[in-house]
């Protein structure tokens, strides 16, 4: 027989007489016990998933407690931020996140590997190195991830709140589920990827030994939120359907064609992102095919580029010379000219724009 276990909160209070209408009228929570009979100090109410505990002879700070609703207007007269009598703090905020898209602060930024970017331990044991330490004022990140011992994952069915979200494969492997993506486990390796819409359900499975992956996700700050209920893979489900107007992209690198890239010199394969998107963004991978690159201005709002292989000196207008190598990357702000000069016959390139459409004019440094 399993034993019912309930946890509660415990909060002070002068006068219980003083705070039972603010919670119960209030509030809105229910009273399930109340004693001693002729003077009452301690009562116990639930309400909202919460139970709490107030009690006369509590030694403790009357703290904060959130209140998560969609409704606001109906709730507490309308009210946002509230003081019982007992002292406790009411903050009424949204039960379903929101997301926030800050507007881009514009710079030309280069992070290098070699200079010892710090890797950080994220979620599920992941290590993280930050390509982009300004995030643009919050409006995008990358993060170069890597899983050094490999194996399966201790990672949950799990979703984010995210306008745009890519994985690429870098190295190694991954096995991922994804949410109405059929009923076997999918494998990205190297130099394959995949665009997360926003609130498709997915895990990470297993990875290959020394995997690691590109991730760029906009905003730079969103929620992951786990999702308790659902059971990956959860059936064949249709490929057409759409998650806040985007479809699930898998780009597959040994199925792709090459044709000529934005920039003279380089090819590029296109990942079906911006179509999957509706131009929300754009994924290419682009590799030198010879010549001289000439100096280009563009104008997206945000352009993100990881260097995959190679080497390449990047110039751009105002800007000392930069030599990159695999695993360096920079973002070029719109209207500033810059070239890829002396690279070599492996260089290969991600870039990330957003938006998608956007227009490259060849120029002079």
């Amino acid at each position: 027989m399993t034993q019912d276990i309930l946890a509660e909160v415990l909060l002070p209070t002068q006068e219980l007489r003083n705070d039972l209408p603010f919670y119960t009228k209030t509030l809105g929570m229910r009273l399930e016990n109340i004693f001693p009979a002729d003077n009452p100090s301690v009562a116990t109410l639930s309400g909202h998933g919460l139970r709490v505990r107030i009690d006369r002879g509590a030694q403790v700070s009357p703290g904060r407690l959130r209140i998560l609703t969609d409704d606001p207007a109906n709730f507490a007269g309308g009210q946002t931020h509230l003081t019982a009598p007992n002292g406790t703090e009411i903050e009424v905020v949204p039960l379903t996140p929101r997301l926030a898209q800050p507007e881009t602060l514009h710079e030309y930024g280069v992070r290098r590997l070699k200079d010892s970017a710090p890797w950080v331990i994220g979620r599920a044991g992941m290590h993280y190195r930050d390509l982009i330490p300004s995030r643009l004022g919050g409006s995008i990140i990358a993060s170069h991830i890597r899983i050094p011992d490999g194996g399966p994952v201790p990672d949950m069915v799990h979703y984010h709140t995210v306008g745009f979200q890519l994985i690429y494969c870098y190295k190694g492997w991954v096995d991922v589920l994804y949410e109405d993506q059929g009923t076997e486990m999918m494998r990205l390796s190297a130099g394959d990827c995949v665009i997360q819409p926003p609130e498709i359900r997915h895990r990470v499975c297993h990875a290959s030994p020394n995997i690691e992956v590109i991730e760029i996700g906009v905003p730079a700050e969103h929620i992951t939120t786990i999702d308790h209920n659902m059971t990956l893979p959860n059936g064949q489900g249709d490929p057409a359907r759409e998650w806040q107007g985007q479809r699930f992209v898998h780009h597959v690198k040994d199925r792709a064609t090459w044709q000529p890239f934005r920039i003279p010199g380089f090819i590029a394969r296109d990942t079906g992102i911006a179509a999957g998107t509706k131009g929300v963004a754009n994924i290419q991978v682009a590799k030198f095919d010879g010549g001289t690159p000439p100096a280009t201005v563009h104008n997206t709002d945000i352009h993100f580029t990881f260097v995959l292989e190679g080497t390449m000196t990047l110039r751009a207008k105002g800007q000392p010379d930069k030599d990159l190598s695999a695993g360096d990357a920079f973002v070029i702000p719109p209207g500033m000219a810059a070239q890829y000069a002396d690279c070599s016959a492996d260089l290969e390139l991600l870039e990330a724009t957003l938006p998608a459409g956007f227009t490259t004019t060849v120029t002079t440094l």
